[in-house]
């Protein structure tokens, strides 16, 4: 049976215009993407068929190209539509984030870094930089290393710092394990840099560990 014969109240799209969508499933959301689905499979269960073959909604979504499109129902079109969601999705946080005082809305900082390191495959440190407000004048990977580990240079953070004219920093990284648990070099290379910022008058306000679905942060964990 196709979704458009489905009752009205159980089609994906008629629900999430009915209550928004946070109370519709992965293959829910997935399903409104895709529009259609292919011959015997309608637009959910292709949804939940290529989850299940992804491992997920992250396994979809980190695809390339050609992973992507290799999957049976997608295509290039559908490769397209995909990216560009994910693409608005992180710049609708960024402008969010434009207009605020991320250290008095930490959990907006969070949810930005998050977007920003979730599809990376290799651990990647860089900067949120701050005016005096706290607002963000840039947000800039800086560091790129292999799935392990990136060597961070605090000089190099620093001459970043004094091009921006930065009065404050959060300090980012990502975990490609997935555990964003901080690691005792993740502690060690917190101290240089703060140390050697605090020498041009910059505060790190808070280093972020960024894992699959959660980030943890130094200032909360009271490690600065």
């Amino acid at each position: 049976m196709s979704m458009k014969d489905w009752p009205q109240g159980e089609r994906p799209r008629e629900r999430l215009l009915a209550g928004g969508p946070a109370g519709l499933a992965d293959a829910e959301l997935v399903a409104i993407l895709l529009r259609t689905g292919r011959a015997g499979l309608d637009a959910v269960q292709l949804a939940r068929q290529l989850l299940s073959k992804t491992g997920g909604l992250r396994g979809l979504l980190d695809l390339d190209r050609a992973g992507f499109e290799a999957l049976p129902g997608l295509g290039a079109a559908r490769y397209a539509e995909f990216k560009a969601a994910l693409e608005l999705g992180r710049r609708y946080l960024r402008t969010t984030l434009d207009r605020l005082d991320v250290v008095d809305n930490p959990g907006a900082a969070k949810r930005y870094l998050l977007a920003q390191f979730k599809p990376l495959r290799r651990e990647v440190f860089g900067c949120l930089f701050l005016d005096t407000r706290h607002r963000i004048i840039a947000f800039e990977p800086i560091f790129f290393g292999t799935i392990d580990a990136a060597t961070v240079h605090p000089r190099e953070v620093v001459k970043r710092v004094l091009e921006l004219n930065a009065a404050a920093v959060i300090l980012a990284h990502n975990h490609p394990s997935g555990v964003a648990e901080p690691s005792e070099a993740d502690r060690l290379l917190t101290r240089r840099l703060r140390d050697a910022l605090g020498l041009v008058d910059v505060r790190v306000v808070d280093h972020i560990v960024a894992g699959d679905d959660e980030v943890v942060s130094f200032a909360d964990r009271g490690l600065l």
